[in-house]
């Protein structure tokens, strides 16, 4: 990811209403969930969460599928792991503490499911 697509995603992701969004469908897991479900999870009204929506789909860090009548959102996963790559990067500088607890809490992520897959 080089700084453009990381300032791209930090942007879509600094909104509260996006970034629940956000982290909810990272909870959903590769299923994903409808708009409806999105909508009634946090009490969005349809046209802002269309709009968040494709504010998070142009940064690449939502995919969506029909099913259907359905369309269905899920996390996009790679574009997440791309996003905490790139703000990791330079991270540690030769002192690997200074890192270990951001990797022991993404090691966490996926032991109780496949949401990080």
């Amino acid at each position: 990811m080089n700084g453009e697509a990381a300032i791209d995603a930090l942007s879509a992701l600094a909104h509260g209403g996006r970034l629940d969004v956000f982290r909810l469908l990272v909870k959903a897991g590769p299923q994903g969930l409808s708009a409806g479900d999105i909508a009634r999870a946090t009490g969005t009204r349809p046209n802002t969460l269309s709009t968040n929506l494709n504010i998070l789909s142009n940064a690449r860090l939502v995919a969506s599928r029909r099913d259907g009548r359905s369309i269905i959102y899920t996390a996009s996963y790679d574009a997440m792991r791309e996003l905490l790559a790139f703000l990791m990067e330079d991270c540690c500088n030769g002192s690997p503490e200074i890192c270990a607890p951001l990797a022991t809490l993404a090691s966490q992520c996926c032991e109780g499911g496949a949401a990080c897959t």
